[in-house]
């Protein structure tokens, strides 16, 4: 059980370490100016879909892909409730001080994001070949040989 949460807890919390470092940066360096307040906002969304990058890259080498996509769901969602619900605090507000809309777009421009990293990490280690069912392929052919077998006529 532990060897297959942990990861997914890892890479929860360091999505949202991503979220609370943002918000701090904003809540100390940016101070009341709005568009600086929206671009470190933004400039955090697409660090969270970079961070993803690597590590669907990373997790999609080891796992097949129906385990990937359930355990970095499970993460990013995961994140994202932190984020929405927990993050709010570190900038000093509550979670629904500025209206429920501002919740739900943060949380799906959170799991969006996110999943377009994840897409972009899988479809390189795809196009590479190193995911999971290319690599138990190439081990397959390594383990049965490549000369096709003899037929024998009966004639």
């Amino acid at each position: 059980m532990k060897e297959r949460w942990l990861p997914v807890g890892l890479v929860a919390g360091g999505l949202f370490l991503v979220n609370v470092i943002a918000r701090l940066v904003v809540r100390f360096g940016a101070g009341d100016d709005d568009a600086k307040q929206i671009t470190i906002g933004l400039w955090a969304l697409f660090a969270v879909g970079a961070v993803m990058i690597p590590v669907a890259f990373w997790y999609g080498r080891r796992r097949p892909m129906l385990h990937v996509v359930g355990e970095l769901g499970a993460a990013v969602v995961a994140a994202c409730v932190l984020a929405v619900l927990i993050g709010p605090f570190v900038s000093g507000v509550g979670p629904f001080s500025n209206g429920v809309g501002l919740v739900f777009r943060q949380f799906f421009y959170f799991v969006g994001l996110s999943a377009i990293g994840a897409v972009v990490g899988l479809l390189l280690l795809m196009t590479l070949g190193l995911d999971y069912r290319s690599q138990s392929w190439k081990r397959y052919v390594d383990r049965v040989g490549t000369k096709p077998r003899k037929v024998i006529r009966r004639g």
